[in-house]
């Protein structure tokens, strides 16, 4: 039985669409679960098809770049999916000039306050300085977090890593911390999921309000760009 299923997984395999298939089907099987559960926060889509691909990688035995082969569409439609955030923000537009001053400062202490704890709590535990530049960009999307990593001497793959988490960790408690400080506002709470918990942060908020996902998306932008100008500075100032 063994050597039939080995047999026709190497059969499987040599197609890149199995892969693909493979993705596709992990997350919209934590997609009904997720729904099925009431969308609850903790049953984060992205964290059960993660466990899910992890696993099936882990029994065949299957390399990631094999993997990413056949699976890399889904990262090339992230481009298209975060550009197509613009339209619901364009709707939002009289909201943010209103609000123009406060988003501008909520972001700066946002980045830093993100990049400050993410360092205070690698510094605790004595790490090295490759893994401490790796872990500082965490809150950012993940390509110029990577950017950001490697411009400083740090490791882009363990950034990857770090960012992933932090924004399926940010989708998922992030909603129970604001309902604990009754934060009840949507664009507010679509801001700071996305300042927290960038692209996947954003998607969550994107389902639950487009306020919020206009606003989210927005912060995560920001975010971004001031992370990749303080993080550098803030760098050079301390180390």
């Amino acid at each position: 039985m063994d050597g039939n299923f080995s047999d026709i997984w190497v059969y499987l395999s040599a197609s890149p669409l199995l892969h693909l298939f493979l993705t596709l089907l992990a997350y919209l099987c934590g997609q009904k679960l997720y729904e099925r559960l009431g969308m609850h926060p903790l049953v984060n889509p992205v964290l059960l098809a993660v466990i899910v691909l992890v696993a099936i990688l882990a029994v065949t035995r299957t390399p990631y770049l094999v993997y990413f082969e056949g699976a890399q569409f889904v990262h090339f439609l992230l481009g298209p999916a975060t550009v197509a955030l613009a339209l619901p923000l364009y709707r939002q537009v009289a909201r943010i000039r209103k609000s123009l001053a406060s988003i501008l400062l909520s972001v700066v202490f946002g980045s830093l306050l993100a990049t400050g704890s993410a360092l205070a709590i690698a510094w605790a535990f004595d790490v090295s300085e490759a893994t401490l530049i790796s872990i500082a960009p965490k809150s950012v999307t993940t390509p110029v977090a990577m950017g950001i990593s490697e411009k400083l001497g740090g490791l882009p793959s363990l950034t990857a890593v770090f960012v992933i988490l932090t924004g399926i960790i940010g989708a998922m408690i992030g909603p129970l911390v604001l309902n604990v400080f009754r934060i009840r506002d949507w664009s507010a709470r679509g801001f700071a999921i996305g300042v927290a918990a960038h692209g996947i942060g954003t998607a969550r908020a994107m389902q639950v309000s487009e306020v919020a996902g206009a606003f989210s998306g927005l912060a995560m932008g920001l975010n971004a760009l001031a992370t990749a100008i303080l993080l550098p500075l803030l760098w050079r100032l301390v180390f």
